[in-house]
C-alpha cells in the first residue's frame, strides 16, 4: 500500500510539472523533484526514466547528486517567479492581500533559489 501511494504521489507531480511547463503561475521543478523522491521509493526504473529524461533529466541529476542547479535552470526559475508575481498583481491588484502573499512567498522561493549552488556541467555523462 505504501508503494502503491509513493506509486501515486510521483504520477501526480510528474502531471502537475508538466502543466507547469505551459502555465507560469505553476512550478515545474518542485514537482518533478517530489516526483522523483516518490519514485525512487516506490518504482527504481520509473525514478531512473525520469533522471535520463530529456526535458528534465539534467536538472534533477544536478539536484540529486551535487544538490545544485545549473546557471540557465537558475534564471529561468528566478524569470517565472518574477512573471508570476506580475500576473497575480495585474489580476488582484499589487496592493491586494493575496498579492502581497504571494510576493512574499516568491520571495522567500527566490531567496531559496538564488543560495543553491550553480552547477556548471549539467550534462554530465549517466551513470
Amino acid at each position: 500500500m505504501k508503494q502503491q501511494s509513493y506509486l501515486l504521489l510521483g504520477w501526480i507531480c510528474v502531471g502537475l510539472g508538466v502543466i507547469g511547463l505551459f502555465l507560469p503561475v505553476m512550478p515545474t521543478t518542485i514537482f518533478i523533484l517530489i516526483a522523483a523522491w516518490a519514485f525512487a521509493r516506490s518504482s527504481p526504473r520509473l525514478h531512473l526514466w525520469l533522471r535520463n529524461h530529456p526535458r528534465f533529466g539534467d536538472s534533477l541529476r544536478s539536484w540529486e547528486d551535487h544538490r545544485a542547479m545549473p546557471r540557465r535552470a537558475k534564471r529561468v526559475a528566478l524569470l517565472m517567479l518574477c512573471v508570476s508575481y506580475l500576473i497575480t498583481a495585474t489580476l488582484l491588484g499589487p496592493l491586494a492581500p493575496g498579492a502581497i502573499v504571494a510576493g512574499l512567498c516568491i520571495v522567500v522561493v527566490a531567496v531559496f533559489i538564488v543560495r543553491i549552488p550553480v552547477i556548471e556541467d549539467a550534462r554530465a555523462p549517466l551513470p
